[in-house]
């Protein structure tokens, strides 16, 4: 694990974001007491889910009801 000042984290981020690739962890320290831990962010692999608008319906009559008001003047709106 390599270690860094605070100082060099402000005035050298690129080095530092270079030297995360590699190391995958960076000890900071300021007056060469450590003071926080630098770690890589991982994207997780998962897929994100699809949008279901039946669910998603379900949802909205369980949480404010059949036929909400903006809903009741866009249908009004379409129509005319």
């Amino acid at each position: 694990m390599k270690t860094i000042t605070i100082r060099d984290l402000r005035q050298r981020w690129p080095e530092a974001e270079a030297l995360l690739e590699t190391e995958n962890e960076i000890l900071v320290t300021r007056d060469s007491k450590p003071v926080a831990r630098l770690v890589r962010y991982m994207e997780p692999n998962r897929p994100r889910k699809q949008f279901d608008p039946a669910v998603h319906a379900r949802w909205q009559e369980k949480m404010g009801g059949k036929v909400r008001l903006v809903e009741k003047y866009l249908t009004a709106d379409r129509e005319s």
